[in-house]
């Protein structure tokens, strides 16, 4: 099959053109991105065939008398056979003067069976499975790593999120706070978690802070959590604390360049605890603001936020 055809250069001096791609594994949550995303303003197109996306664009160019308005289009395995031609079509429409964010949402396995049963929905790689209930969910995971396989290049230049663990509205919030980051520079994501609950796949680096003191064994300060004052104050008296948090920052500081110039739009640094309420909240505030003056950062508390 040939290459698709792009769509025509904007004009010199025009004002580029917005796209948010969503897609993901089935049943991660692409309908609730959309959703939140068309809520935002954005003109909102499900599951379009990619080879289709330059015409589209070309439509939405020649709109006159109209400013350009932001665009989410969903793709996922339903457009299995053109998968192929989207990648390198992501990759030219930046010269085509077009802004495209690629936004992945990926859940564990266990998660995607468990809503798959909830709703009783079909996977849409899923043969028809004969027998019983075993043979059923075997089926499942198979049609779910398939699809991951499909998938895994177009995950490979997105930025992923994981939705294991997020309720809709999570979710919603999560989506539009991605969206509404500046383009065209590295944001920094710290985000917060309970090692108990599994690590964040969308975590492009992790950070362990179990071996700290913790404040959950001081009565007072079990309720509380890293962004209480209360919390701080018993934490930066722990020397060892403020030498990991130092260590943390160094790190960070000597390898941000080398992100930047892979131009990566966004790098998530995942600080995990036991409970994900003390430490990794109170590790994620203090480099968030730490990195405020450097770029654009974002903060997420997996657990916190879920509540």
């Amino acid at each position: 099959m040939s290459a698709p055809v792009l769509a025509a250069p904007a004009p010199s001096g025009a004002p580029a053109l917005d796209v948010v791609l969503v897609t993901g594994i089935s049943g991660s949550g692409k309908s609730v991105a959309l959703h939140a995303l068309e809520d935002a303003g954005y003109y909102c197109v499900d599951n379009l065939p990619p080879e289709l996306l330059p015409d589209f664009l070309r439509l939405e160019r020649g709109r006159v008398g109209v400013p350009l308005r932001p665009i989410a289009i969903a793709v996922d395995v339903r457009s299995a056979r053109s998968l192929p031609h989207l990648l390198p079509l992501i990759t030219q429409l930046g010269s085509e003067g077009v802004n495209v964010r690629s936004v992945f949402l990926d859940a564990s396995t266990q998660a995607l069976v468990r809503r798959f049963s909830e709703t009783r929905r079909r996977h849409p790689l899923s043969q028809d499975a004969p027998g019983d209930e075993t043979h059923q969910h075997r089926a499942l995971i198979d049609a779910i790593e398939l699809e991951r396989e499909l998938l895994a290049d177009l995950r490979e230049i997105s930025t992923v999120l994981d939705t294991s663990q997020l309720r809709p509205t999570q979710l919603r919030i999560w989506v539009r706070l991605l969206v509404e980051a500046p383009a065209g520079a590295l944001t920094l994501v710290f985000e917060s978690f309970a090692f108990k609950h599994g690590v964040p796949l969308d975590a492009d680096m992790v950070f362990d802070v179990r071996v700290l003191p913790n404040p959950h064994y001081v009565g007072e300060l079990r309720p509380l959590t890293g962004r209480d004052a209360p919390v701080i104050a018993y934490l930066e008296q722990q020397p060892e604390v403020g030498e990991m948090l130092g260590q943390i920052e160094a790190f960070l500081t000597r390898w941000l360049p080398a992100f930047e110039q892979d131009q990566r739009a966004y790098l998530t640094v995942a600080i995990g605890c036991t409970g994900g309420q003390h430490r990794s909240v109170y590790f994620v505030e203090q480099l968030a603001q730490r990195f405020r003056s450097q770029g654009a950062t974002l903060v997420r508390h997996r657990e916190l936020d879920a509540r």
